[in-house]
């Protein structure tokens, strides 16, 4: 069983499904309101426990009822969230998901997210330290990420960055993480104007691109690698990239080898958008292994 750490962002999603999006000023109805809980952070600490790993949170919430929703869903999904700390007079951080034409867009509102600090990793190294793998996204402070990147690449504590959403990420954090897991867009965003090929090669085995249906791509030995994804029929795609990399950082800390991880992760991820919410359809181990054994 791997031992992973998960810095980054707990928030409640509020998903609306309907037909369309409504173009601006207009005004379209809804089918319904899903709300659960979600954050970039939070889900890939539930896909990776779904998996097998024990896993820590490490984050903020509010002291408001979407605050103790997200502590008992962490907990319910046996996750240790001795580290989230509950602000006093602020409010949890918050998704607002439109689900409609096979897709979803999203508006985020940071919320408590915007206040983890130093003070927490500091706080929370004592299981960061010893973690087989940390796991990183980009919904907390951009110096919060960097800290925590420098302080394990000086522990040789390895690391999975998932440049998400797509920011002013430094360089420094893509030579000192063990992985970067962006999608095309944002492989887009770290290298303006290079293609996906050359971002992929020079940085063998480092930069791991995902790739939707396709699955996901890196660059070894001056060669673009590609593990094909797996076939599905979309429900909700929201949180399909949470769950490949909560499960690739369960592949790692159990010490598969580089292409068996990603076709682990994308099992995971296939099987995560057949059903509606970020962490609703993330799949327990048997459903993947089950997925692996028959399309091998």
């Amino acid at each position: 069983m791997g031992h992973i750490a998960v810095i980054g962002s707990c928030a409640m999603d509020l998903t609306v499904e309907t037909d369309r999006r409504p173009g601006a000023g207009e005004t379209v109805m809804g089918r319904r309101l899903i709300v659960s809980p979600g954050g970039k952070g939070a889900n890939q600490a539930v896909a990776a426990s779904r998996l097998g790993a024990a896993v820590y949170m490490i984050g903020c919430v509010g002291d408001d009822s979407y605050g103790q929703m997200i502590q008992d869903n962490l907990e319910a999904n046996g996750i240790d969230s001795r580290y989230v700390t509950v602000l006093p007079k602020i409010s949890s951080g918050t998704a607002h998901i439109t689900l409609a034409e096979g897709d979803n867009s999203i508006i985020v509102i940071k919320g408590a997210n915007d206040l983890v600090g130093r003070a927490q990793i500091d706080q929370a190294w004592p299981v960061i330290g010893n973690a087989d793998m940390v796991l990183l996204q980009q919904e907390i402070p951009m110096d919060t990420i960097g800290y925590c990147i420098h302080r394990c690449k000086e522990a040789g504590v390895p690391v999975i960055l998932n440049p998400a959403p797509a920011a002013d990420t430094p360089a420094e954090w893509v030579e000192e993480a063990t992985y970067v897991t962006p999608n095309e867009h944002e492989a887009s965003a770290l290298y303006p104007g290079m293609s996906p090929e050359k971002i992929l090669i020079g940085h063998s085995r480092r930069i791991i691109m995902t790739r939707g249906k396709q699955g996901a791509a890196y660059g070894e030995d001056g060669k673009v690698v590609c593990v094909p994804g797996f076939s599905a029929d979309p429900v909700d795609t929201t949180g399909a990239g949470d769950t490949f990399n909560g499960a690739l950082a369960v592949a790692c800390a159990e010490g598969g080898r580089l292409e068996e991880a990603l076709r682990f992760a994308n099992a995971a991820a296939a099987l995560s958008i057949q059903k509606i919410g970020a962490q609703g359809g993330m799949p327990g181990r048997t459903e993947v292994e089950e997925m692996l054994l028959c399309r091998k």
